[in-house]
């Protein structure tokens, strides 16, 4: 009798576990999924709000953003300006997280000290002297202006997911590259950086994504429309269009959407990188 009222006891925890899990994840997921879904309704109903289906369709916040808006052309400069700036930081990034994840050099710990202290900076605090720059070099109001900075922001997690990654890849590999001839930089891009994709593809994944979303510099540094990314658009909609809602929910949907495919698409490499990495760090 003991065994079994032990027995039920234990198998009642495991099912009490079991159901709190669920019900936490149901309550992470209703938190996650419930503003896009009440966005994405409200971008097709007259008077926007709740999460009841439209009693009458209306498409006209689509058509006034295609056509009247061209958020298409805000659509390209957010891609270009992202994926330009993705490659470099992860580029640059990626090889001072290998120094740092293999060599011993004098003031190692204060270059990783360095990298964490950028994580405490606001960007409101730094505005000003990188707006004052990108005039003085005659940078604002340009894509490239934007692509400089998007390529600095961020530079610290990008670094420790990297360096992370490149601590759990055996040193064994690279010794034998180098008996066979190759230096530091053929090691790097030739046996490194093949290994190293899953960390590389979670650094981009990130740096995609804060780009992508980045308003703050983007509203500041930007003016002409014709070079605005689609986070300066949305701030645009709140000014001149602050009654258009439905225009500015169908912004929010066309801008989101892109961010949300490749998420899913990579999600698998996403969660392999950041499980690996938590190896060793």
């Amino acid at each position: 009798m003991k065994k079994n009222s032990i027995g039920q006891t234990t198998t009642g925890k495991r099912v009490a576990g079991s159901i709190g899990k669920y019900f936490i994840m149901l309550v992470v997921l209703f938190i996650s999924v419930y503003p896009i879904l009440w966005v994405f309704l409200s971008s097709f109903k007259k008077d926007p709000g709740g999460l009841s289906l439209p009693t009458q369709w209306v498409f006209d916040g689509y058509i006034t953003i295609f056509t009247k808006l061209n958020i298409q052309t805000y659509f390209l400069n957010s891609f270009i300006v992202t994926i330009i700036s993705t490659f470099i930081s992860v580029l640059i990034v990626s090889m001072s997280a290998y120094i740092s994840a293999r060599m011993q050099f004098k003031g190692k710990g204060l270059v990783t000290l360095m990298f964490t202290t950028t994580l405490f900076i606001p960007s409101i605090s730094i505005s000003f002297p990188i707006y004052r720059l990108l005039g003085d070099l005659g940078l604002k109001d340009t894509r490239t202006g934007l692509i400089l900075i998007y390529s600095g922001l961020g530079i610290a997690i990008t670094f420790f997911i990297l360096r992370s990654y490149f601590q759990t890849i055996p040193k064994e590999m690279e010794e034998a590259a180098m008996m066979d001839g190759c230096g530091y930089t053929k090691t790097f891009f030739r046996i490194i950086v093949p290994i190293a994709k899953p960390g590389l593809a979670t650094a981009a994944i990130m740096a995609f994504l804060n780009n992508w979303n980045e308003f703050y510099f983007a509203s500041i540094l930007i003016k002409s429309k014709d070079k605005m990314t689609i986070p300066a658009l949305l701030g645009q909609f709140t000014t001149a269009y602050s009654k258009n809602l439905n225009g500015m929910f169908s912004a929010i949907i066309v801008a989101v959407v892109p961010t949300i495919i490749i998420f899913c698409m990579l999600s698998e490499v996403f969660v392999k990188s950041l499980t690996a990495g938590a190896v060793k760090g």
